[in-house]
């Protein structure tokens, strides 16, 4: 069995199938893939990873009941290191955060609200085996947008000249040219649409590539090459890794990078993976890290 395979069969535990989970507390619904074996195939090492970086995640409907029965409902975020060894499942997270719904915490809402925080962390920081930040978002939460000085790489394409014919991960795509001045590039990309691993289910997202050079990516081959994501079937945090990956190698070494892609919602949750070289300087992205901070771009929740 190979590593797709296995990374698959791990996935499949709720992916897949008809599945209601609970609505009492149930922990034993979270699934936790290992991150290596996506990683293997990219020539990332669990040992020495090339980048910086958090998985971001926001749930929009989560809801429990304090003791009386009062519904209480949040957005709900939480944040772990890209460092860690597993990632999160996300319809186990999902199934998980559902089986809240019919549980009663607490006397009060806040009362409820910090005893689900709570559970949620320690929940979630056994099974990823690594520190798991969580809060609770409200309408009076301070929203930001960020990227809003990245310029749509759909500006750069010629639609005469372009030909795109690969739709599974084509590197060969990437082309750059070296240069006499180092500039900074914001770069966007509204299209990027991958699959789930398992359900085959299209998943959509922004890319935003910032990169410090003296080499410039020709902009219309990175518009090929992120668009050659379309027949692969990733989780979002392998197809940022992979994104950066590539890039990386054809940059040199002391280039600041950062790739950020953020998902559009499915089944009520969003993923918000960025990795970054650990010289870049872009502070905009420490917004989309801030715990108790809603930040997207140019939109709010």
């Amino acid at each position: 069995m190979n590593n797709n395979d296995r990374t698959n069969e791990i996935a499949s535990k709720h992916l897949g199938k008809k599945s209601s989970g609970s609505e009492l507390y149930d922990p034993s619904l979270l699934v936790a893939v290992p991150r290596i074996l996506n990683r293997e195939q990219y020539s990332i090492s669990n040992e020495k990873i090339p980048f910086a970086g958090y998985d971001v995640w926001h749930a929009y409907e989560f809801s429990c009941l304090t003791e009386n029965g009062v519904p209480v409902t949040r957005v709900l975020k939480l944040k772990y290191n890209c460092n860690n060894e597993f990632l999160i499942e996300s319809k186990s997270l999902k199934l998980y955060l559902n089986s809240f719904n019919m549980s009663k915490f607490g006397r009060n809402v806040d009362e409820a609200l910090n005893i689900c925080k709570k559970i949620i962390q320690k929940d979630l920081s056994e099974k990823l085996v690594t520190d798991v930040e969580v809060n609770f978002l409200n309408k009076k939460i301070k929203q930001i947008s960020i990227f809003a000085d990245f310029i749509d790489l759909m500006d750069y394409v010629d639609e005469d000249s372009i030909l795109i014919e690969s739709f599974k991960e084509s590197p060969e795509y990437l082309k750059c040219i070296q240069t006499n001045e180092q500039k900074e590039h914001f770069l966007m990309f509204d299209s990027l649409r991958s699959n789930c691993r398992v359900t085959h289910q299209p998943d959509f997202g922004k890319a935003f590539i910032y990169y410090k050079s003296n080499k410039l990516i020709d902009e219309q081959s990175l518009v090929m090459y992120l668009t050659s994501f379309r027949s692969e079937y990733h989780f979002h945090e392998e197809c940022c890794e992979m994104i950066f990956k590539r890039i990386a190698d054809i940059l040199d070494n002391d280039d600041e990078l950062l790739v950020c892609a953020l998902y559009t919602r499915r089944g009520g949750i969003d993923i918000c993976p960025a990795r970054w070289r650990v010289n870049t300087n872009y502070e905009q992205i420490l917004s989309l890290l801030e715990m108790d901070t809603y930040a997207s771009y140019g939109v709010s929740f």
